[in-house]
Order: C-alpha cells, then structure tokens, then sequence
C-alpha cells in the first residue's frame, strides 16, 4: 500500500466535518415552485422560498419566518414556504479559513491536521479545487472581465425590469439585499447541479462557521445581534437560501441531465440562468430581462466551467 492509499483509508477511520443530523421539526406538505402560478403579492417578510435578509428588522423578526433549535454544538435552521420546507443543519467542524490554510500555508503539518479533522475535504479535494475556481476571477487565464458566481447574481440583479415592485424597500438594491440572496442561491444551484447536494452543503457550512462559529451556539454579543449587515439576521438567511438554491440545483440537474461531463454551452447555461430567474420571480413577484447565448456574460462564463469541470484548468499552486 503506498502513502496516498495508506492516508486514504486512514481518513476513512475518523468522523468527517460535514455533520447531519434528524431536525427536530415536523414536515410541510410537499408542493413545487414551478406549479404555483398564483400572482398574489408576497408579505413584507417571508417571500417564496429565498428570502431577503433586507427585509428583516431584527432577529426577532426573522424568528417569525423561520425556526432556529440549538442541540450540542449543533444548529438546525428551518423555513416552510408554499407548503415545502428546507432545513439547514450546522455542526462544528473545519471551517474554510482551515481549509485554504491547508492548501495556500502548505505545511505537511496543517494538512494533516485538516485530514484528522475532515477527511471530507481532503477525499474531495479536487471538487473542492474546481468549485473555488468558479467561484473567483481568473483573469490571467479567462481574460479581463472573467466572471465568477458573483458576477452572474450581479448580472441577474441589473436584468431586474420591475424596479417599482422590486425596489419598494430601498435596503433591497444594497448589496445585502437581492444580490446577496442571488450569490448565494446562484453558486449553491450550480454547485448541486454541477457535484452534489452534499457538495454544496460541506462549501456552504465551511464558509458561515469561517466567518461566524457563534451561529452554531447563539451566543452573539449584543453588537452581533443589532448588526443587520453582518450579523445573525444575515447569516441565518444565507443559510435558507443556501438550501433553497440547492433544491433548485436538484431539479435543474434533473431537468438538463447535468454531469461532469456536461458540455456547457451558450445555450444551456442561459436556460439554466433564466430558469434561475423564474424562481426569483415567483419568489418575489418580480421581472426580469432574459439572458440571451450571446450576452457577454453567459459566453465568458459558459466557456469558463466547460473548461474547469473537464479538468483542462492548470493553475500554478504557488500563487
């Protein structure tokens, strides 16, 4: 047995950090976004499935739409919309800070610690590489202007054309406001339709422990919890748009028969964007101008995942 298969089985011995559990909630009947064709004005709140954390006065108030139970270093986070229900399950464990430590620090030491600590990331390391390549420019290989996740939730919110509904509240064209519920909801789709739901779910978990572990407990200080910007109100949103973009993710998998080998071209990926955008509309009543193949946006990126999903991408590991 060589090293490489030796760490292999012995990562499989320890618990992993993607952590799961049975939520303590009942069930909401199941029905689909897409057979909802009712025009009825969303509340001030809730929305249809994502929510937008601008319309949150404080955590009181998201306590209304959504359930938060703490349990032994676990959160369970829930939301029932339309008669379906998401619920977000956040345990401790490695978060993304060790994991870019691991990769860019590079001392033998801090990988295997991350192995003993997660062998998730260590056995989908590669995944892991791809998805944190979608997720930032690469100008020096894609060219100026290579779009990342960001770039198309950004180029959804300009595609906006009901700004007297959309922009009612006007925290809602802040960066906290559609764009943020659109990044998130845009990069979990993708990563679930693209890998896997848990996949998506180990990237999204990373990233909130990484920057609040305090959402794990619900010990926020008292400045946390007024913070509307930064603080629980936002981060617990961010966790019901991450499972609402996941089952997105699922059904447009499904629909497009989406694989790693999928050959993602102008045409597809501005289907799928504007299958994206049929959501938003139905979850917020709003319009929006359709992504054409030959937006900018979709050629730049279309081309950008066809190359990193088939691993034609080469980057130099002492950047």
């Amino acid at each position: 047995m060589n090293p490489l298969q030796f760490l292999a089985l012995l990562s499989l011995l320890f618990i992993g950090c993607n952590q799961s559990g049975n939520h303590p909630f009942g069930d909401c009947a199941s029905d689909s976004w897409a057979n909802d064709d009712s025009t009825s004005a969303t509340t001030n709140n809730t929305g249809r499935g994502a929510l937008l954390g601008t319309r949150f006065t404080s955590l009181e108030d998201l306590k209304t739409v959504i359930q938060i139970e703490y349990d032994s270093n676990v959160v369970f986070v829930r939301h029932c919309s339309k008669g379906r229900a998401v619920t977000s399950v956040l345990a401790t464990g490695a978060s993304q800070g060790d994991i870019l430590n691991a990769r860019y620090k590079g001392a033998i030491w801090k990988r295997f610690s991350l192995l003993f600590r997660c062998p998730y990331a260590v056995i989908n390391r590669k995944d892991l590489e791809k998805v944190f390549n979608l997720s930032r420019r690469i100008p020096e290989w894609f060219g100026e202007g290579d779009p990342a996740f960001f770039d198309l939730a950004e180029s959804s919110v300009a595609k906006i054309n009901t700004p007297d509904l959309a922009f009612k509240n006007a925290r809602d064209s802040t960066e906290k406001g559609y764009l943020n519920s659109f990044n998130h909801f845009t990069a979990q789709a993708f990563i679930t339709s693209c890998f896997s739901e848990d996949v998506a779910d180990f990237i999204a978990d990373s990233h909130e422990r990484y920057r609040h572990p305090e959402l794990i407990t619900g010990l926020f200080t008292a400045a946390q919890i007024t913070n509307l910007e930064e603080g629980p109100v936002d981060n617990y949103v961010d966790l019901i748009n991450n499972e609402w973009g996941q089952e997105l993710g699922k059904q447009l998998k499904e629909k497009y028969g989406i694989d790693r080998e999928t050959n993602w071209s102008p045409e597809l990926l501005a289907n799928y964007l504007n299958d994206l955008q049929r959501y938003y509309s139905w979850a917020f009543q709003i319009g929006f101008i359709p992504y054409k193949p030959e937006d900018d946006v979709v050629l730049r990126f279309s081309k950008k995942i066809d190359i990193i999903m088939k691993g034609r991408l080469k980057l130099d590991r002492r950047e």
